[in-house]
């Protein structure tokens, strides 16, 4: 049997075994739970230990503080997302349907996973009306702003795009995005549908990229 260290359960490599990722898989789960529905302050190693059917100890052996496990927490969900959003750029024929893609993954996974936006506005927005961040300068949360920035710089190159600062328009779309899910969170009647459809023509539109079909 291979030998254990770091009183976790560990292999001798270090990595976490089967069961202790499927352990931490599920007190992230509880912690996103709780996030979404009683908000960060609110939300308590103990209630997360009573959420997943441990002992608080037992949440503790997995991770050291609660400021360690709502981080992982935030890692996973900022991780499902860029994911979710590269894999969709990457499947676009060329730059112009590669912006689309990105405009459509960030409105459709926010729309299929309230509840993870929940978790990132809780972990990275103060309790001011949730419109200021916690930390000024971070909001290129995932580098999300910096790969639109470079899809951009890819379409001007390839002769797809009218001259601008590539910088500049990817925060103007970003907050544009980041504008109507917000309004969604708190309006939940807006038809985020139409809005993404919106967003879709601003953004062609911004770029020099509208076709003769869009208005």
């Amino acid at each position: 049997m291979a030998s254990r260290r770091g009183g976790r359960g560990q292999e001798e490599s270090g990595a976490p075994t089967f069961t202790e990722q499927a352990r931490r898989r599920q007190l992230i789960e509880c912690t996103i739970d709780l996030i979404s529905t009683k908000g960060h302050p609110g939300t308590s190693l103990s209630a997360i230990a009573e959420q997943a059917g441990l002992s608080k100890a037992a949440v503790l052996y997995h991770f050291s503080s609660k400021d360690n496990l709502t981080r992982a927490t935030l890692d996973h969900v900022l991780g499902e997302f860029t994911a979710y959003v590269a894999e969709r750029v990457a499947a676009a024929p060329d730059p112009r349907d590669a912006v689309i893609a990105y405009v459509r993954a960030m409105i459709g996974y926010q729309q299929a996973h309230r509840r993870h936006v929940r978790v990132i506005t809780e972990m990275l927005l103060d309790d001011h009306g949730g419109t200021r961040l916690k930390t000024p300068g971070s909001h290129d949360t995932a580098g999300r702003m910096q790969s639109l920035a470079d899809l951009l710089t890819a379409g001007q190159q390839a002769g797809c795009f009218r001259p601008f600062d590539p910088v500049a328009v990817s925060l103007a779309v970003g907050g544009a995005i980041d504008g109507v899910i917000s309004h969604w969170l708190t309006h939940p009647e807006l038809d985020l549908d139409a809005a993404a459809d919106e967003l879709e023509r601003f953004t062609l539109h911004a770029i020099g990229a509208a076709g003769s079909g869009d208005r």
